[in-house]
């Protein structure tokens, strides 16, 4: 019963993980997202086309947002919404100290006690009203946070996105995942079949999961 629970869990387990990945990721990727081959990024209800260029390295080649390498980058927003070129729009880029990794949300940046002291990149609040660009160099591989803030003209409110990215590392992507899966399906069949609960009870009584009888064939 304890193997069925655990192996259930795995699976279950796995499924969650491939909420996290990059084609369907909102919870991995925070303000960004992939939808219709496009990067979306999105500050509550406002959003925009999102990109980012690396053109002294990597010519016209577009990035979501992991980054080959440290270098010249220009993020680029196009306005989905005519509102957002009329709000001033503030972005910053810190390095990823929260210890989440993927999954930092804005109250783990609110909870750093000093967000200047790891502020890589600042642009105080401007309105920009066709495209929003910036430009930041890079100086070292890492891990960043990008944070997009848009601020209506209604009292203390804003609008925040949240965009946690490597730069000089993209990770193994999606095969670990692609492998793991394969695994657990095969475990699940094989539990399933009853092949590894015989398995797993012959070794539980010391004894061979297979015996050989006359006629060269082996049984269960």
């Amino acid at each position: 019963m304890r193997v069925q629970l655990a192996i259930r869990a795995l699976l279950l387990a796995s499924v969650l993980s491939t909420l996290a990945l990059p084609g369907g990721a909102v919870l991995g990727h925070g303000g960004v997202v992939e939808e219709d081959d496009a990067c979306l990024i999105r500050i509550s209800y406002l959003k925009a086309h999102f990109k980012v260029y690396q053109p002294r390295s990597a010519g016209h080649t577009e990035y979501c947002e992991d980054l080959p390498e440290p270098a010249e980058s220009v993020f680029v927003m196009e306005y989905l919404h005519d509102e957002m070129g009329r709000v001033p729009l503030e972005f910053r880029i810190i390095e990823n100290v929260t210890g989440k990794g993927r999954f930092a949300r804005w109250e783990d940046i609110a909870a750093i006690d000093d967000i200047e002291a790891v502020t890589v990149f600042y642009r105080e609040p401007a309105i920009e009203p066709h495209v929003f660009t910036a430009v930041h160099e890079f100086e070292a591989a890492g891990s960043y946070i990008g944070i997009v803030t848009a601020r209506p003209d209604t009292g203390d409110r804003r609008h925040v996105a949240v965009f946690p990215f490597d730069v000089g590392y993209t990770g193994a992507g999606v095969w670990p995942w692609v492998v793991g899966a394969v695994i657990l399906v095969q475990l699940q069949y094989l539990w399933m079949s009853g092949r590894l609960r015989r398995w797993l009870t012959a070794r539980r009584i010391g004894e061979p999961s297979l015996k050989v009888v006359p006629g060269g064939k082996d049984e269960d």
